[in-house]
C-alpha cells in the first residue's frame, strides 16, 4: 500500500499493491437485494378515460390493474371527489422480485369545480411521509414498511394548447413532495409536428412557473454510452405515449403490441411512434433505484427535517461533524482565546469602573477638606483680628498706669507713708489683672 494523494478533509487515499477482496462488496449487495427483493410505489394521476390503467398493464406486461367493466364516463359522473386506491403486485422476472404497488387517484380533474383536486394527493403522500417517519422513531425499528410514492406519472391530456390551470395547480403544490414525470397520454390522437410542439409549449409552462420534474442526470462514473442514453432520454421529457394491452398483426403479418386504424398500425415499442420505450427504460430498467434514492434522499429528508422544526426540534451541527484532533485542538485554542479575550475585556471594564468610582470619592474628598480648610482659616483670620484688635487696646492703657506709679512713689518718699492706689476703673471694667 502507497499514499497517492492527501485529500483536503484530512483523509490520505491509498493505492493498493495486491488483491484484498473488498472490491467484492457490490456483489455481497447484489445477493442481499435478490434475497430482500425490492419495494416500488408508482402513482399514477389525470382524468378519466386516458389510458392510466392500460399504460400501467403495458409497462409491467401483467394484469396489474384488473379490466374495468364499466365506462370510464359513468364511473366519473358517479364519483364525487378524488379518491385514492392502491394496487399491490408481486412481480418477478429473472429470479428478482419487486413488489410493485400501484396508487390511483380517480375523480381527479372530472368535477366541475377543480380548485383544490390537488390537495387529497397532497395529503396521503404527506401521510405515508408521516407513517415513515413514525415507524423511524420506534424502539423496535427490524420491521419497516416503506409506502412512500416513489414517482407519480401525471397524464397530460393531449390538447396541443399546453399546460391547463389545474395541470400547473397539481404540479406546483407537489413537485417538493414527489418525483413527477410528466406524460401526455394517447399521443396516437395527435400527428408528429403537433407533438413535438405540444412538448415544446408544455417545458415553457413547467420552467416559467419553476415546477421540478424528474428528469436522468449523468456523473462521473458513467460511461459515454451511459451518458448518451440519459441525454436521449431527458429530450424525451414530456413522454408521449400510446398504451395497449392487445396483439395487432402488421402488414408483413408479423403480431405486436399496439392500436391498429384504418389509416395503419401504431406500435407500442416503436420509438418512431412514441416514447414507450424511452419512459420505461427510464423508470424500470435505468433509473428506478434512483427514483428510491431521489425520494429517500431529498424529498423525505426536506419533509422530515422541516416536520421536526415545526415541531420545536433543533439539531447541534457540531455533534456530526468528523473528528480531526488538529482542528479541534485549533478550534479549542481559538475558542479559549476568544474567552480569554472577553474575560479580559470585562476584567478591564471593570477596573476602568472601580478607578472612576475610586477618582469621584477622591475627587469629592478633597472639595471637602478644601472647604474645610477655608472655613477654619476664615475663622483662624477672625479670631487673629480680635487678638490684635485686644493687644492694641491694651497697649493705650499702659503710659496712664505708669504715670500714677510715679506719682505713688514721691508721697511715700515724701511722707513714708505707702500711698493706696485707687484701683482703675478702666481695669475692672475690662476684668484684666
Amino acid at each position: 500500500m502507497r499514499s497517492v494523494q492527501n485529500q483536503g478533509n484530512g483523509a490520505i487515499k491509498k493505492k493498493m499493491n495486491g488483491y484484498v477482496g473488498f472490491s467484492n462488496f457490490p456483489n455481497q449487495e447484489h445477493r442481499r437485494s435478490i434475497k430482500r427483493g425490492f419495494n416500488f410505489t408508482l402513482m399514477v394521476v389525470g382524468e378519466s378515460g386516458l389510458g392510466k390503467s392500460t399504460l400501467i398493464n403495458t409497462l409491467f406486461e401483467s394484469k396489474v390493474y384488473p379490466t374495468k367493466d364499466t365506462d370510464a364516463s359513468e364511473v366519473a359522473a358517479v364519483r364525487s371527489g378524488v379518491e385514492i386506491t392502491s394496487v399491490s403486485a408481486d412481480i418477478q422476472e429473472n429470479g428478482v422480485r419487486l413488489r410493485l404497488s400501484v396508487v390511483d387517484t380517480p375523480g381527479f380533474g372530472d368535477s366541475i369545480n377543480n380548485d383544490e383536486a390537488w390537495r387529497p394527493i397532497l395529503e396521503n403522500i404527506e401521510s405515508r411521509f408521516d407513517a415513515y417517519l413514525a415507524q423511524e422513531n420506534r424502539v423496535n425499528r427490524s420491521k419497516i414498511v416503506d409506502n412512500r410514492v416513489n414517482a407519480v406519472l401525471y397524464f397530460i391530456r393531449p390538447s396541443g394548447h399546453g399546460l391547463r390551470a389545474i395541470d400547473i395547480e397539481f404540479m406546483k403544490h407537489l413537485h417538493t413532495r414527489v418525483n413527477l414525470i410528466p406524460v401526455i397520454a394517447r399521443s396516437d390522437t395527435l400527428a408528429g409536428r403537433e407533438v413535438e410542439t405540444f412538448k415544446a409549449r408544455i417545458m415553457a409552462d413547467i420552467n416559467y412557473h419553476g415546477i421540478q420534474i424528474f428528469k436522468p442526470v449523468s456523473d462521473l462514473f458513467d460511461d459515454p454510452e451511459t451518458v448518451a442514453d440519459n441525454k436521449a432520454i431527458a429530450s424525451k421529457v414530456p413522454f408521449a405515449v400510446v398504451g395497449s394491452e392487445k396483439l395487432v398483426e402488421r402488414a408483413d403479418g408479423t403480431k405486436v403490441r399496439g392500436r391498429k386504424y384504418p389509416w395503419g398500425v401504431i406500435e407500442v415499442e416503436n420509438e418512431t411512434h412514441n416514447d414507450f420505450v424511452s419512459l420505461r427504460q427510464m423508470l424500470l430498467r435505468t433509473h428506478m433505484e434512483e427514483l428510491r434514492d431521489a425520494t429517500d434522499v431529498g424529498l423525505y429528508e426536506a419533509y422530515r427535517t422541516q416536520k421536526l422544526l415545526a415541531l420545536g426540534h433543533v439539531q447541534d451541527n457540531a455533534v456530526f461533524r468528523e473528528f480531526n484532533p488538529r482542528q479541534q485542538l485549533e478550534e479549542e485554542e481559538r475558542l479559549h482565546g476568544a474567552k480569554m479575550g472577553k474575560l479580559e475585556a470585562e476584567m478591564a471594564a471593570v477596573f476602568r469602573q472601580k478607578v472612576q468610582e475610586k477618582e469621584g470619592k477622591l475627587k469629592q474628598s478633597e472639595e471637602e477638606l478644601h472647604s474645610r480648610h477655608q472655613q477654619m482659616k476664615a475663622v483662624l483670620e477672625k479670631q487673629r483680628i480680635e487678638l490684635e484688635d485686644k493687644r492694641n487696646r491694651v497697649g493705650n492703657n499702659q503710659p496712664q498706669n505708669t504715670s500714677m506709679d510715679a506719682a505713688a512713689a514721691a508721697v511715700l518718699a515724701h511722707t513714708g507713708e505707702p500711698v493706696q492706689r485707687m484701683p482703675s476703673k478702666d481695669k475692672k471694667k475690662r476684668g484684666f489683672f
